[in-house]
């Protein structure tokens, strides 16, 4: 990717596919990798299908690991950096700073902003808080994170909510690009783009369970390739790894669907130099599975998907952040383990 300033935005469009078809065609071969890339939705960016989860990177045994992990997947060819303000308190974002130094004209950089329901203002500052770790001057995506409690989208777009931060920073240069992200039922993402915005991008979990479960892939993904929008997959594993461990599904298996579904990429989490290396494996020159194969993985995971047991980032509060419980009145994880 070629250096770009924060003031230049590009505008070529380039729709984001609805079919299998359109995912196999959209997928290219990078020419510095063997890891193929895609179009990021309408911004004019092309991503590797493969991005590297920042939570996971700020659980590497220490910075060192962080930062040789962080220049093997560019090494690799990836080149699509996730983060949030509240991952391990600030430390992931502090670490892919420090990695990126020197690097960050390579790299998609994105972040997240998790007012869950505070101002404006509360959003603009956690911007230069995550700029200062971050060590740059822009970010390429800003999203709202963990759009998951049903009331989320009227706080958001309350006056003088975090989605006027996201206008504002916008207009200002700070952030390209801006979408949310959200893990728990495709109503409340499907609320969020009823309102209009102009979300450049959104994230949501997509794996082979999913398909049977309250169905971010059924419900949500074709709403967002229809409006042109970047596509993120999370959770491709279950969150950490509970499908893998318990619901019988390989990790090649589970990755490889994710990453065949219509979306500009699958994020990751690699907390260690070996699930990075497992995952580069899988990615390099990856080639979309047909529609039988999809179907095949989909009725393999059926009966153990079909009431959310490895999905627990929907059915439980498991994977909800405690910056998240804290402004909705719930306890910490320590106090409610479920």
């Amino acid at each position: 990717m070629s250096r770009v300033t924060r003031r230049e935005f590009l505008g070529q469009a380039i729709a984001a596919s609805g079919s299998m078809a359109m995912a196999q065609q959209n997928t290219q071969q990078n020419t510095s990798s063997d890891i193929p890339r895609r179009p990021l939705g309408k911004t004019g960016l092309q991503a590797s299908i493969i991005g590297m989860g920042g939570y996971h990177l700020g659980s590497a045994d220490d910075l060192s690991t962080a930062k040789r992990m962080v220049d093997e997947a560019i090494d690799a060819g990836v080149n699509f950096f996730d983060n949030a303000w509240d991952y391990h308190q600030g430390r992931s974002e502090e670490w892919l700073g420090a990695a990126l130094k020197g690097k960050r004209d390579k790299v998609i950089l994105m972040t997240k902003v998790c007012t869950h329901g505070r101002t404006k203002d509360v959003g603009m500052k956690m911007l230069e808080e995550s700029l200062r770790r971050l060590q740059t001057d822009h970010l390429d995506v800003w999203q709202i994170h963990e759009v998951i409690y049903y009331n989320d989208p009227d706080l958001i777009f309350a006056p003088n909510g975090v989605a006027e931060a996201l206008d504002q920073a916008k207009r200002e240069g700070k952030v390209r690009f801006v979408g949310f992200t959200g893990h728990k039922d495709p109503q409340i993402h499907l609320r969020m783009l009823r309102h209009g915005f102009a979300f450049d991008t959104v994230q949501m979990p997509l794996n082979a369970f999913d398909a049977s479960f309250r169905s971010f892939e059924q419900n949500v993904l074709p709403e967002a390739n229809r409006l042109g929008m970047a596509v993120f997959g999370m959770k491709s594993l279950g969150g950490s790894g509970e499908m893998v461990r318990k619901g019988g599904i390989k990790v090649e298996d589970g990755l490889r669907y994710a990453m065949s579904l219509p979306v500009s990429l699958t994020i990751s989490g690699m907390d260690s130099p070996e699930v990075l290396h497992q995952n580069l494996s899988i990615a390099r020159g990856f080639k979309p599975l047909n529609d039988q194969e999809m179907h095949a993985i989909r009725d393999r995971c059926r009966f153990e998907a079909s009431d959310g047991r490895y999905e627990l980032f929907k059915t439980t509060k498991k994977y909800d952040s405690d910056e998240g419980r804290k402004m909705h009145d719930f306890p910490p994880v320590a106090q409610l383990p479920a």
